[in-house]
């Protein structure tokens, strides 16, 4: 698959088939490609968590906040969770700011993700403090993101913006709509 391909079928997933797990060895592989990307000065204050077992999954499910367009929606039910997380932390003790390191790296995983077969989500919005007590992560650390991982079961549809509205929605299939901007929007000329 050329790159093209790869980033337009790389979309937001929250919906996947629990029951199909991913190795540890192949969450390695993705980290490694976040490893070889890009770094602000290169100081490289990214670290990660690995979490692949339905039981290991189970404890970072509740820290995270799903869709917030979908108001009606409190997240994928039994069945249809991630099989694995990849939770990105940035170590204080190398740097004081992570900049756009973790944007670099969570592409980078997710593009990777994607030629593995696997969808997911980039998630920022999350119960911190919840997921810092439950996985005991040491205060050195910020928590970043939280990649959810796993064999999407739901269809994304890109759109065109229709009356500048940007939010995603569901229609009645349950086929995931994404409203995007045309080209012609974004680049301008001065």
């Amino acid at each position: 698959m050329k790159l093209r391909e790869i980033v337009a079928i790389t979309r937001s997933y929250r919906r996947f088939d629990q029951s199909v797990s991913i190795s540890y060895k192949v969450l390695e592989q993705l980290i490694d490609l976040a490893r070889l990307s890009a770094s602000g000065a290169n100081r490289q204050p990214l670290k990660y968590l690995i979490y692949n077992t339905p039981e290991d999954c189970a404890k970072v499910f509740p820290s995270v906040v799903w869709a917030a367009y979908l108001r009606d929606w409190d997240g994928p039910a039994e069945g249809e969770r991630p099989s694995a997380y990849i939770i990105i932390l940035g170590d204080k003790t190398l740097a004081e700011g992570f900049g756009v390191d973790h944007g670099i790296a969570a592409q980078s995983i997710m593009l990777g993700a994607t030629e593995e077969g696997f969808g997911g989500c980039m998630i920022a919005s999350i119960r911190r403090e919840l997921l810092r007590n439950e996985l005991h992560i040491p205060d050195r650390f910020e928590i970043l993101l939280i990649l959810a991982l796993g064999t999407p079961v739901e269809n994304v549809i890109i759109d065109r913006i229709k009356d500048g509205d940007i939010k995603y929605w569901r229609d009645s299939e349950q086929n995931h709509h994404v409203p995007k901007r045309s080209l012609d929007e974004l680049i301008i000329k001065l």
